[in-house]
């Protein structure tokens, strides 16, 4: 770990972390990865941390936005969201950046729009619920960067991520990055809980993620993640000592302490070429290289992958988005003994939203034009639904051992059916501060499940800070 340190204050010179603002997960056009690629320029890892303040600030500011959440939507029945809310950010002397946010608002229970929030409670058919975010980063110089918050973070440059997305429920972390020559190395620590038994839960996660840029168009990129409870049957552990030292690798340290803990590896590789990015994502669970060989569908061969491309294009005032990307996930991936282990956090994945036991295909396509903006998004997928009382792999949330055999698994197992979802929005940005936009949604969901074909309206103003996924 010396060393380590050693050699990052001698190529202090050519650190990257510039004093400013942590940017959003919300990647706006043309404020999204896909900018001029340079030999120390990280994207993968999200929110990335801009290199100048906000509205061309300098030194210490702070600023006051009112937020907006009213959406009404139509479908079979009739509904609403509705919230209001703050937000404040602000840096002292471009060293110590600060975003504080919260929305109060009600909405019908059990609604398309009921949101996915760290604190809600139900009274009759309302939801109240209280969408709170917050993240203090500190960067005392060009290598190291310090944060913490209740926010979420985000790994890859897909529309969805098979190692950590921002779907679901936010939750508490400490971040650390260090960024030195073509590296960017980050070790997160998430706070995590489970409703069981009518009360809280708590679970935590461990994670590290490596950035090397081989060439100023190509990326390489490493992870892993460890999820492991406070106390089992034997002890209290707590949040394990072990698993803080940064510079371990958490399999060989799983087994050294004779434990159960679920252990997660990735990769990613991304190429860009112009204005364009390809890129892929695989995340591994569990395997036994035999098995494989002899492609034996066996039940612990966990695995996923993610292959895409995007892009932007420009034509005079008219800016454009596309992207294509394909998601597969074995059945089983993510998923443990028990929730209090699997990679979920308070009933979501923190990977994809369809958990595993499917294949993906996804198209999205953006216009926009000054505060004019139209967005385009539609998937096909096939997935697997459970059966018979036993579960066939799809939900992380059932244990692995209630599965009917050990051989012959694939994706699409159990009650497979197949489906789409189209969103289709056109908006207008009313304030640039805060985002505030007036929209116009048309989601249509078909699934073979209940060979149903649903459409539904949404019509509201909300301020577009962070990604209120409706997608899947």
């Amino acid at each position: 770990m010396n060393v380590f340190i050693y050699i990052a204050i001698c190529l202090f010179p050519l650190g990257l972390f510039g004093q400013g603002e942590v940017g959003r997960l919300f990647e706006d056009m043309p404020s999204d990865s896909i900018g001029k690629a340079t030999i120390k320029t990280h994207t993968s890892l999200k929110p990335m941390i801009r290199q100048s303040n906000p509205d061309g600030k300098t030194g210490s500011y702070i600023q006051v936005t009112g937020l907006g959440d009213l959406n009404y939507f139509q479908n079979d029945n009739l509904g609403f969201k509705t919230g209001l809310g703050l937000e404040v950010s602000g840096a002292i002397k471009d060293k110590l950046h600060f975003r504080l946010a919260g929305v109060e608002g009600v909405s019908q229970s059990g609604s398309f729009y009921t949101p996915r929030t760290y604190l809600n409670d139900s009274i009759g058919k309302m939801t109240l619920y209280s969408d709170l975010r917050g993240r203090v980063s500190y960067t005392p110089n060009h290598i190291f960067n310090f944060q913490a918050g209740l926010d979420h973070n985000f790994i890859g440059e897909g529309s969805r991520s098979l190692l950590l997305s921002d779907y679901g429920t936010p939750y508490p972390f400490g971040q650390i990055r260090m960024r030195f020559w073509r590296l960017e190395y980050s070790i997160l620590y998430q706070f995590l809980r489970e409703w069981d038994n009518n009360r809280w839960e708590g679970k935590f996660a461990s994670s590290h993620h490596l950035s090397f840029n081989a060439a100023k168009w190509l990326n390489l990129g490493l992870f892993e993640t460890v999820i492991f409870q406070p106390k089992d049957t034997l002890v209290n552990r707590g949040f394990d000592v072990e698993y803080l030292n940064p510079f371990v690798f958490y399999r060989p340290q799983e087994y050294s302490l004779g434990s159960s803990d679920n252990v997660l590896i990735g990769m990613e590789l991304t190429a860009k070429w112009k204005n364009h990015m390809f890129y892929s994502q695989f995340i591994l669970d569990e395997f036994f290289l035999a098995e494989i060989r002899a492609r034996s569908g066996w039940w612990a061969s966990k695995y996923g992958g993610q292959f895409g491309v995007k892009g932007r294009l420009s034509k005079g005032k008219n800016d454009f988005f596309y992207r294509l990307e394909y998601n597969f996930v074995r059945p089983y991936t993510y998923a443990h003994l028990s929730e209090e282990l699997n990679y979920g956090n308070q009933g979501s994945s923190l990977a994809h939203p369809y958990g595993s036991n499917f294949m993906e295909l996804l198209l999205e396509a953006k216009w926009q034009r000054e505060k004019w903006f139209a967005k385009l998004f539609t998937n096909y997928f096939v997935r697997g639904a459970d059966q018979d009382g036993f579960n066939y792999g799809s939900d992380p949330y059932l244990s692995y051992v209630n599965r009917p055999y050990e051989y012959g698994h694939y994706i699409g197992q159990g009650r497979q059916f197949n489906g789409t979802k189209s969103v289709l929005t056109v908006g207008y940005q009313i304030l640039n501060h805060g985002k505030l936009n007036a929209f116009i949604e048309n989601h249509v969901n078909y699934t073979t499940l209940d060979n149903a074909l649903r459409y539904t309206l949404v019509v509201g103003i909300r301020s577009l800070l962070w990604n209120d996924h409706r997608n899947y």
